[in-house]
């Protein structure tokens, strides 16, 4: 269960999980509050059921019918496990389906608590920690959030790290930019993809970049997102003399090609967990610089795959971007490595068989405890 079937991560990783999980084992059903979005058309074209539970406040009388629901619906369809994403339908969902009577209830925490949520939400969650048999993270440092920060016992988390479609992100025979009249001419790409947002921090890669623009001719920033920040980052461009080199491409649908015209990609967030532009952008094959926030330094892993900054550093991100600039052969082996990393250890088949796992597992037990 989700919160929404549109744009979004968890909607993205909800959505990849119900349509890969093995047929032959599990029959997936998805819920959300608001059916509206390319994900419900994506899952319903992949014969999973989508369904409607109207909750519009959780202290209104709709969270009650919506429970009631919720309770006939997964009578009805045998349902054992039930596996809430966000935090709107952890908050709700958890303690509806466990006094409902489903067999199994997990919940995932795929961002820091507090982020975003209200304190009644919060509240909520919490008190869902209570209620289900594990919280599934995306990444050890979400693990370490639950554990220090919120007292959760190690043994009820379940790390299963986001997966990539490596089908669609890999990365490319020659560099896509050259059907990108934007990035005509372009030498070396530097690029990020998100929504712009001030947490991203985007406004780093421009001054690390006015601090080695001229290194190389024809180096070009490409930022693919939309969101408030736009406007300032384009005067932020202006005052720094750098508008001529970056390039500002709103929210795509489809972001692999852009990927796969980009050299190297940044993720300057100061507030991260596992990001699934990170992996696309490893499956793709750029070379990564990220800031050392959340998942992020289990995806790059310094030295290796590319290059971890401490966050909010300008001077060390210019550095990186120095040395990946004027290093072609660097360049090319971390972009290598990552991508060998996303086909290997995060393709979206082997997600699917961690989470998979997890689900039979945990109905077996609660087979057995009910025998």
């Amino acid at each position: 269960m989700v919160r929404e079937l549109n744009l979004g991560g968890c909607e993205r990783d909800l959505t990849k999980i119900a349509l890969g999980l093995d047929r032959t084992v599990f029959e997936p059903h998805v819920g959300c509050f608001h059916p509206e979005g390319f994900r419900a058309a994506e899952l319903q074209a992949g014969g999973v059921p989508v369904v409607r539970f109207p909750v519009t406040s959780f202290g209104s009388l709709s969270a009650f019918t919506a429970a009631s629901q919720l309770g006939a619906y997964m009578r009805h369809h045998q349902i054992r496990l039930f596996h809430a994403y966000d935090s709107p339908t952890v908050a709700w969902g958890v303690m509806a389906a466990r006094f409902q009577g489903a067999p199994v209830v997990l919940s995932s925490q795929l961002s820091y608590r507090g982020l975003n949520a209200k304190p009644l939400t919060q509240q909520l969650i919490r008190w869902s920690d209570r209620l289900v048999d594990r919280v599934v993270v995306n990444c050890e440092a979400m693990r370490r959030h639950l554990v220090d920060d919120e007292g959760l016992k190690t043994e009820k988390t379940y790390l299963c790290y986001n997966g990539v479609e490596t089908d669609v992100f890999y990365p490319p025979a020659t560099p896509e930019r050259e059907r990108m009249p934007e990035l005509e001419g372009a030498s070396v790409v530097i690029g990020s993809v998100c929504a712009l947002r001030r947490e991203k921090r985007l406004d780093l890669i421009l001054e690390a970049y006015a601090r080695v623009k001229g290194l190389r001719p024809g180096v070009k920033v490409v930022m693919v997102g939309s969101g408030v920040e736009r406007e300032g980052l384009e005067q932020q461009a202006v005052r720094l003399g750098i508008s001529d080199d970056v390039v500002f491409v709103p929210a795509q649908r489809d972001v692999a090609a852009w990927l796969r015209s980009m050299d190297i990609f940044v993720i300057s967030s100061e507030s991260e967990a596992f990001s699934n532009a990170l992996l696309e952008a490893l499956a793709c094959g750029c070379a990564p610089i990220g800031s050392n926030i959340g998942g992020t330094p289990e995806q790059i892993a310094d030295g290796e795959r590319g290059f971890i900054f401490p966050s909010h550093d300008v001077a060390a991100l210019a550095e990186k971007l120095k040395t990946l600039i004027l290093d072609d052969g660097l360049r090319r082996t971390f972009g290598q490595r990552s991508a060998e990393f996303a086909r290997t250890q995060l393709s979206m088949g082997r997600a699917c068989e961690r989470m998979g796992g997890l689900y039979r597992s945990l109905i077996e037990q609660a087979a057995s405890r009910a025998a």
